[in-house]
């Protein structure tokens, strides 16, 4: 049997500074609201306005919107492309791979939340292939119940592991394997969403969906050109839609 991966089991968004000391007693409590905090790539600031961009430029689910703005992306990419996180382009993230741009994270979530499962009571259980630096998983992580996220490649399993211990998300699991076999221990998924793009979808994929899942994803066509790919799984079978064009990292098995 598999040992189902783990990750530290608390997460705390208390602003950097913020008392801890409990008020004397009989003390009236006051609840402060969150200030935006830091300067430069640190303040909340930064990130309402790309969040603004999102909103003006057609995400309109409240929940994608308010997980891109708490999750700081320059965190995420190399300390000398950081003045470029909150930019709508994808950044290079080592061994050939990006960080996709702002915009088609934003969009590909919110495509995923459409799906029939999570319309009445959220997102449950998703599957991400393609790991990459961490960052879409750690979006993913703020609108879904559960992730579980699978890297190839062993170097950015290891980096986005280490970019997302600070944070402590207790229902991000990391596993190292072959995304194209998807991650059966974990199934049926309310949603599987992938990274890079391949010419057909991987069996695995589908029979790992649930039943009123969805899947997104990118899918070479005859040549070559990129469409993004939406699969519903119905009671009748799968039902799929072709989208805009997209580019994403080759599609590829094995682990390196």
């Amino acid at each position: 049997m598999q040992r189902r991966p783990g990750f530290p089991a608390r997460i705390d968004w208390r602003q950097p500074g913020a008392p801890t000391a409990a008020p004397p007693v009989g003390a009236r409590r006051e609840v402060q609201p969150p200030t935006p905090h830091g300067v430069g790539l640190d303040s909340a600031a930064v990130r309402a306005r790309m969040v603004q961009r999102l909103a003006a430029s057609g995400i309109s689910a409240g929940a994608v919107l308010q997980a891109m703005g708490m999750i700081e992306r320059h965190r995420f990419v190399d300390t000398a492309l950081a003045n470029q996180a909150y930019e709508d382009t994808s950044l290079p993230i080592g061994l050939g791979q990006t960080i996709s741009k702002p915009s088609v994270v934003a969009r590909m979530i919110e495509l995923l939340l459409g799906a029939e499962c999570a319309r009445g009571n959220g997102m449950g259980r998703v599957l991400e292939i393609g790991t990459g630096c961490g960052y879409q998983a750690a979006v993913l992580s703020r609108v879904s119940r559960e992730v579980y996220t699978v890297e190839r490649l062993r170097a950015l399993h290891e980096k986005a592991r280490d970019h997302l211990r600070p944070l402590r998300l207790a229902n991000v699991h990391l596993i190292l394997g072959d995304g194209m076999l998807g991650y059966p221990s974990g199934a049926p998924y309310a949603g599987i969403i992938a990274a890079a793009g391949g010419d057909s979808l991987p069996a695995a994929w589908c029979e790992q969906l649930a039943v009123g899942g969805r899947l997104v994803a990118p899918l070479a066509g005859a040549d070559g050109q990129q469409m993004l790919l939406v699969v519903d799984k119905t009671a009748q079978g799968l039902k799929q839609g072709i989208l805009e064009a997209v580019h994403f990292v080759p599609l590829k098995s094995g682990i390196a």
